[in-house]
């Protein structure tokens, strides 16, 4: 008799979890990206919150995607949550590294692109080797 191993995504919690790791992970790869074109290429530090905001909603985009397409459910919900927690996150990353709220217009940013990333993530094709739950 063979055993089936559940994936990862019929988990919701771990779900979520791998999307807002990926979405941080990819929010901290922009991040280093538009930073080294702005110190290199611009050579003008004028832009630094726009492009910070811009790697922001690339990271949250990027993580909510990912959870609605592997989850190919509640794509709007679920990806505002990822959006939210992955506020969460840098929230506590700032009070420990600053010791102050980020601002609310990050909770906005992320929760509007994890909302877009969900949505456009249920919409798209289905994954080949997504296993059913």
């Amino acid at each position: 008799m063979r055993r089936h191993r559940k994936s990862l995504w019929a988990n919701g919690a771990m779900s979520m979890a791998a999307a807002v790791l990926l979405g941080l992970g990819s929010a901290a790869a922009a991040a280093a990206l538009l930073a080294a074109l702005l110190f290199y290429v611009m050579k003008d530090m004028a832009m630094t919150g726009a492009f910070a905001g811009a790697a922001l909603a690339a990271g949250a985009y990027t993580g909510a995607f990912v959870y609605g397409k592997y989850r190919r459910r509640k794509g709007l919900f679920g990806g505002s949550m990822c959006g939210a927690f992955m506020y969460a996150v840098i929230s506590a990353w700032a009070i420990a590294a600053a010791g102050g709220f980020p601002d609310i217009k990050k909770l906005l940013l992320l929760t509007a692109f994890g909302a877009a990333g969900g949505v456009a993530g249920v919409n798209s094709k289905r994954p080949e080797k997504l296993r059913d739950q």
